[in-house]
């Protein structure tokens, strides 16, 4: 099962229930509200809120077998071992690019996805950044292929470059929330630019708990954004 529809009293309960039947932690999903539902008058009217959660696919996978130890019925990997790959594999790609720039070890274990985040900095920095961080997603996800293929199972290593990831969730909470405030005083639908799932993610969840507004997404692929409506 990768996607379900799910109901509940507020969109957190619906989200927290489909994150159980999927078995799932919330950074491994994307989510989209369908309606924040109604509470009614005494029950009559009410509508439950309504959401869609579909797992992420993995985009590294390795199979049961493709880096087993004959002499061993399963393999264990230390978080020192990830952070050492992650360490020797980023200085690698590094040194082929041919940029000036360093990495450091900025904490050993990462709220977000759980593994080791390494910043990167230096005079071409920015070079790893990209259009929106599209450069900086690609290059993580080609640390996080490689050292998952070293390690021999799937490891979450994440990246920042001279803290542009801070920077950029700090920027869609605060856009999250002056947009929140047009839509409620205007009353109309406001449409953001297009987001990746985690950055679209990062909004409905900081809008949750917002009663004036509730938030949807549309489009598709690349264009898919999401769209503050007024409650």
């Amino acid at each position: 099962m990768n996607s379900i529809q799910m109901t509940g009293k507020t969109v957190e309960d619906a989200i927290e229930i489909a994150l159980r039947e999927l078995d799932a932690d919330q950074d491994e999903v994307e989510i989209d509200v369908v309606s924040r539902g109604k509470a009614g008058v005494f029950g009559i009217g009410s509508e439950p809120a309504k959401v869609v959660v579909t797992r992420i696919p993995d985009r590294v996978l390795v199979s049961d077998n493709e880096f087993a130890d004959s002499d061993t019925e399963e393999a264990t990997v230390s978080h020192g071992d990830v952070i050492e790959s992650g360490r020797e594999t980023i200085n690698k790609l590094i040194d082929l690019m041919g940029i000036e720039v360093t990495s450091t070890l900025r904490r050993a274990d990462n709220e977000d996805g759980g593994g080791p985040l390494f910043e990167i900095e230096g005079d071409d920095s920015g070079l790893l950044i990209g259009r929106r961080g599209e450069t900086l997603r690609s290059f993580q996800f080609l640390v996080r292929f490689l050292v998952s293929q070293s390690m021999g199972e799937r490891t979450n290593v994440s990246l920042d470059v001279e803290g542009y990831d801070d920077r950029r969730k700090q920027s869609l909470t605060n856009l999250a929330k002056r947009v929140s405030q047009r839509v409620v005083k205007t009353g109309r639908s406001i449409e953001l630019e297009p987001m990746n799932a985690r950055e679209r993610r990062l909004v409905h969840m900081s809008l949750a708990d917002n009663d004036g507004v509730y938030t949807e997404s549309s489009g598709s692929g690349n264009d898919r954004k999401i769209v503050i409506f007024p409650s």
